[in-house]
């Protein structure tokens, strides 16, 4: 049974570019705990102040340490309520959310983690690919280096609608990747700045994806339609 002097954390999912996807819960949740865990608190600042929410911050990231996340679990146990957002979208979800969960878990198991739900830019892209969704794989971001071949090549043959991330910056790289392992007809969806005002979607096969004028800036998620054998 938790002690009921234990504080709690919420992970809460924030806007993944329009603002007025964030919910009412989530404003309610962020105005009345004691603190906020930000990926980046100048990011982070931009929304609060959209909300007037007023809440202490502490930024929380991938380059955070041991002593980091100490000095979190010592607030939560000394009954203090925390929340956890990042920059855009459901903590957790390839960034560094899932790690702390999981410290937090291993130093005791009882400890509440709530989860306050919102806009993830994987399941948004999915919900317009118009491809099958009752089953499907999430990679994440793609190797920079080592493994990245492989990780296409197992991509290829995966027999379920595949979403993944990829950086503006290799959006290119990406597509003459999937060149060298996709048919021809295998269909893809190219998501670019999701919510945000120069959101644009891109459809077709590889080839017609090569030869498409796709401005290379912004945030991108990348589905690829289910492998069917032959």
């Amino acid at each position: 049974m938790t002690d009921n002097l234990k504080g709690q954390l919420y992970i809460i999912a924030t806007p993944i570019g329009n603002l007025g996807d964030f919910s009412f819960r989530a404003v309610q949740v962020l105005q009345s705990v004691d603190l906020i865990l930000c990926e980046d608190t100048r990011v982070s600042k931009k929304l609060l102040d959209a909300y007037n929410i007023q809440t202490p911050t502490l930024s929380y990231h991938q380059h955070s340490d041991g002593e980091k996340i100490r000095l979190i679990s010592n607030k939560i146990s000394a009954g203090q309520n925390l929340a956890l957002i990042t920059d855009a979208g459901t903590p957790g979800i390839s960034d560094p959310g899932n790690l702390l969960i999981s410290h937090l878990l291993k130093a005791d198991p009882n400890c509440p983690i709530i989860p306050i739900p919102g806009p993830c830019a994987a399941i948004v892209a999915l919900s317009v690919s118009g491809f099958p969704t009752d089953k499907f794989l999430f990679l994440g971001f793609p190797p920079h280096k080592n493994k990245r071949q492989k990780f296409f090549k197992e991509l290829a043959v995966n027999q379920y609608t595949t979403v993944f991330y990829e950086s503006c910056h290799r959006l290119k790289k990406c597509l003459r990747e999937l060149t060298e392992v996709l048919s021809s007809d295998r269909q893809i969806m190219i998501a670019r700045e999701l919510t945000k005002k120069f959101e644009t979607v891109y459809r077709g096969n590889i080839t017609e994806m090569m030869k498409a004028d796709i401005k290379e800036k912004g945030e991108f998620v990348i589905v690829i339609n289910s492998y069917a054998k032959k």
